[in-house]
């Protein structure tokens, strides 16, 4: 990590790269969505170089963002890295601790617990990032909220017009499924895209 710190230190320098000079941590939000997306098709596509390399353009952000931290005096890639340590040994008193904690879901129910513990109450609206996709955050807000589904419902709304609340039926059928819609309609596309001449 360090020397990707040190090139990125180097591109923000007043000799440095224009275009690296002007990036704010507004400006970097896009690229940030964007890099996590390739990462995603990369480990979909299941080919390992690509994902190392998108992988990388991701981690390209965290060192962006935390030399832009650091230029600013407001955090560097130390403060980070330790932010992520500390809340891993926190989250898993399992293995870090004395918690005796044997399932998959009961370390979910736990990581979750001590979020709110930290955080204080939230709605589950405050819990899921305004920023997902719209399909993954109508999908968490239906899991979060457990949400009623109905197949009927996604036909009376459809038959009306409304696609819009036909769709979200239709999201509140793959939170009832446990299935995240926005994986499925990738991996759809994905296969759409393949097959295309």
């Amino acid at each position: 990590m360090e020397k990707l710190l040190e090139v990125m230190r180097r591109l923000r320098a007043p000799d440095g790269c224009p275009w690296d000079r002007q990036q704010t941590h507004q400006s970097l939000r896009p690229y940030l969505l964007e890099e996590a997306a390739e990462a995603v098709d990369a480990i979909a596509e299941g080919d390992p170089a690509k994902m190392a390399e998108e992988l990388g353009d991701v981690l390209l952000q965290v060192a962006f963002h935390s030399v832009i931290g650091e230029e600013a005096g407001t955090f560097g890639y130390g403060d980070v890295e330790r932010a992520i340590v500390d809340k891993l040994i926190e989250r898993h008193p399992h293995v870090f601790g004395d918690r005796e904690l044997h399932t998959a879901e009961e370390v979910l129910a736990n990581w979750e617990k001590q979020k709110e513990e930290k955080r204080g109450p939230q709605t589950p609206c405050e819990k899921v990032p305004k920023s997902l996709p719209a399909l993954a955050r109508g999908y968490e807000l239906a899991r979060k909220m457990e949400l009623p589904a109905s197949r009927e419902a996604a036909r009376r709304a459809l038959e009306r017009g409304d696609l819009t609340e036909a769709l979200w039926e239709v999201v509140k059928l793959f939170a009832a499924a446990k299935e995240n819609p926005e994986v499925a309609l990738r991996a759809k596309l994905s296969g759409l895209c393949s097959n295309a001449p």
